[in-house]
């Protein structure tokens, strides 16, 4: 058969589709390593991002989300997982909606939106019992180790661990221990924090949670005096980061730790300028805070507060009590004192109160709000009576004005 033969068979079968790219992609990512399949995974995510069929998400929304994940793509994983949970509230697909909430909550946790991150876990669990159905853990397990809670965060996370080993689901039970070691950190006990997270690397279900925690590991095992340990986890970090401002801001971060003298500095900096470009604010926070606790050991004190403060008011917003107390903890001893906030959130409303409030807030009736919660308009009307006295209002046109900047369990990442 000739070349023109060839070419022109070539020119007329279709290209793949990006199911096909996806289904490549996985099988190099399985027989190759992640390396060899970035480039088919990376077609294949951007081949959904712009395929007007919506039907894909009722098939392999979860699939295509982790192959963003593998590309350390987390604005496009933040893009998808506000696109499945569209789709599947569009559709009233129940069991999906529990999926998709589940993957969006874990995004919102990420990107430091704690209160909607709430918010979405109560609504997934609403529906999930009414279904009979379960909530993928991973977002609810970062949401407890973000808070930092350790008396609502080791049983949630302990809970977690021991289900995923009763129904054999090794990410889960990675993903535990990935969580614990985050929160471990945040409380500043990292003898624990390294053990969790050696728990978590030893495990081989998913890739990218090994990269998750590696930085978890590095941390913790600087602070404890293993440096041996580190440097076999950066070297290992090294092997599968990628070159977006996710990737390259978290590895310069753990390799400040491990070098010495004023060259850690520029690596720092580095860290901050790539992470604050990101949607990962915790991620960035927490830059700050290694930061400023080397600025102080470094001698520095006026340098360390300034990037402490920043740290601990990032963390404070954002409800990250743990890592904002140790960034409190930092700016002490660098001789500037800050008052121990309280715990409760300013309005006083729970999470459920929250959400039940930024719908009424939007428009909705009584009947549409506890359609989409799977309650009664009797109870969303006893839940807005209690909301009232709350916010020291007595109707539904208050709300607006008394919370104008309510999070939205839709608003974080892009979508």
């Amino acid at each position: 058969m000739s070349r023109a033969t060839l070419q022109s068979r070539a020119l007329a079968e279709p290209s793949p589709g990006p199911s096909h790219l996806l289904l490549r992609g996985l099988a190099t990512l399985i027989d190759e390593g992640p390396a060899a399949a970035a480039t088919s995974l990376r077609q294949a995510v951007d081949a959904f991002v712009h395929d007007p069929d919506p039907g894909w998400f009722q098939k392999g929304a979860n699939l295509v989300a982790t192959a963003a994940v593998l590309l350390w793509d987390f604005d496009t994983f933040a893009l998808l997982s506000g696109r499945w949970t569209e789709h599947a509230r569009a559709s009233g697909a129940l069991a999906p909606l529990v999926g998709s909430l589940g993957v969006r909550e874990l995004v919102t946790a990420w990107s430091g939106d704690l209160k909607a991150a709430a918010a979405l876990r109560d609504e997934g669990e609403t529906i999930a019992a009414a279904t009979g159905t379960r909530m993928f853990p991973l977002g609810a397990a970062l949401l407890a180790a973000y808070r930092g809670h350790a008396d609502e965060g080791i049983p949630l996370i302990e809970a977690t661990a021991a289900a995923a080993v009763e129904r054999g689901e090794g990410i889960s039970l990675q993903a535990a221990h990935w969580t614990e070691a985050v929160l471990r950190n945040g409380l500043g006990q990292y003898a624990e924090a390294v053990a969790a997270a050696e728990r978590a690397v030893d495990e081989t279900y998913l890739p990218q949670i090994t990269w998750w925690v590696l930085p978890e590991l590095i941390e913790a095992a600087v602070r404890a005096g293993k440096r041996d340990v580190a440097e076999q986890a950066l070297r290992r970090l090294t092997r599968h980061a990628g070159d977006s401002d996710w990737p390259v801001g978290i590895e310069s971060r753990c390799r400040a730790l491990l070098t010495d003298g004023t060259a850690a500095e520029p690596l720092y900096a580095e860290a901050i300028e790539r992470l604050d470009r990101t949607p990962l604010r915790p991620e960035a926070a927490r830059a700050r805070l290694l930061y400023g606790e080397w600025l102080r050991r470094e001698q520095r004190p006026t340098d360390a507060r300034d990037q402490l403060r920043a740290a601990h008011e990032r963390f404070s917003a954002m409800g990250a009590e743990a890592f904002a107390e140790r960034a409190r903890r930092e700016l002490a001893a660098a001789g500037e004192k800050i008052r121990r906030p309280e715990s409760q959130a300013a309005t006083g409303l729970t999470s459920q109160e929250e959400h039940i409030a930024r719908l009424a807030r939007d428009g909705r009736t009584n009947p549409e709000i506890g359609a989409e919660l799977f309650i009664s308009a009797r109870t969303v009307e006893w839940h807005l009576r209690k909301i009232y006295i709350k916010l020291g209002i007595t109707s539904r046109r208050a709300l607006r004005e008394a919370l104008p900047t309510l999070g939205d369990g839709s608003s974080a990442g892009p979508r």
